[in-house]
């Protein structure tokens, strides 16, 4: 503050000091970029322009954000139908195993070795290749482990080979569709 000699402040100085261009007696808002509307009464209008360019610039953010929630919520169901059918095929797997001929009881951890014979029909044995000297009397169709849920664990890569056929899923073709739109 600039004093005058004396300690009494300028009667110039406190003209230069701003004074509000309305007489009523209402708050003066510092940042006018944060309202919409004029707050005083000698502010100029805003522009229905630069209104215009901020609410489009609102909306552009608004649908990015949005867009690429949507995009991760799609990723995610992509993932969990995958895995839905990596499940289906295995319970399909493990049904289509217990169904095979077997005359013993199969046991939990207990390596069992299936076989097809030249009708095609299939059987367990408690045998593997190397109990026949590589030499089995039917065609080797992989060796497998029952867990305790009795699901069917793949003991080689022929068992792993067993179940997946070349059938084609019309799920599948939708998801490609999908993909490429």
């Amino acid at each position: 503050m600039i004093e005058s000699v004396d300690g009494a402040v300028p009667d110039d100085f406190i003209e230069s000091v701003e004074r509000p261009q309305h007489n009523k007696n209402e708050a003066i808002v510092e940042n006018k970029h944060t309202t919409a509307y004029p707050t005083r009464t000698m502010d100029p209008p805003f522009s229905l322009v630069e209104r215009a360019q901020e609410i489009e610039r609102a909306e552009e953010s608004i649908q990015s954000h949005v867009h690429g929630k949507l995009d991760l919520i799609v990723k995610q169901i992509r993932a969990l139908k995958a895995e839905a059918r990596t499940i289906m095929d295995a319970a399909r797997r493990d049904l289509e195993l217990h169904q095979v001929k077997c005359n013993f009881e199969k046991l939990v951890g207990q390596p069992i070795h299936l076989y097809r014979r030249p009708d095609y029909s299939l059987y367990f044995s408690l045998l593997s290749p190397a109990d026949w000297k590589q030499q089995p009397p039917n065609e080797f169709q992989g060796s497998f482990q029952m867990g305790i849920d009795r699901s069917f664990e793949a003991l080689d890569p022929l068992a792993r080979a067993f179940g997946q056929s070349a059938e084609s899923d019309p799920d599948s073709a939708g998801d490609s569709d999908a993909a490429n739109a």
